[in-house]
């Protein structure tokens, strides 16, 4: 996981250390925040190799212009959206023990695989 991945990891974590978890729960949690930390990244590649600047807010095909490995040079645009959706589907399961108490994270690694900026 990468800068932002880990962000996004250590953002999940604190929140979940706020509150009182059963057994196996903050592993759960762990586990989300590994798949969409991993999932953001995977899409900001796609997006970097498919989305024009104006909708990214950022210049677009920077990383490869740099020569830089991302996800999309290594597994392709096809391999790479299908690691994403596995990664977004791995998520959901990870929270499974939360029922519906976690519909909002649910809906957080949906967005995060499904954005299109």
């Amino acid at each position: 996981i990468m800068k932002t991945g880990a962000l996004i990891r250590a953002s999940v974590l604190l929140g979940a250390r706020c509150g009182t978890l059963a057994n196996g729960e903050l592993e759960a949690l762990d586990r989300y925040a590994k798949c969409i930390g991993l999932a953001f990244q995977v899409v900001d590649d796609i997006l970097d190799a498919e989305a024009p600047t104006e909708t990214l807010g950022k210049t677009a095909g920077k990383d490869a212009a740099q020569g830089k490995p991302t996800y999309v040079s290594l597994l392709g645009i096809a391999q790479a959206r299908e690691w994403a959706e596995r990664l977004r589907q791995d998520a959901h399961a990870a929270l499974a023990p939360f029922g519906e108490r976690a519909s909002q994270l649910r809906g957080l690694a949906d967005f995060i695989v499904l954005r299109s900026f």
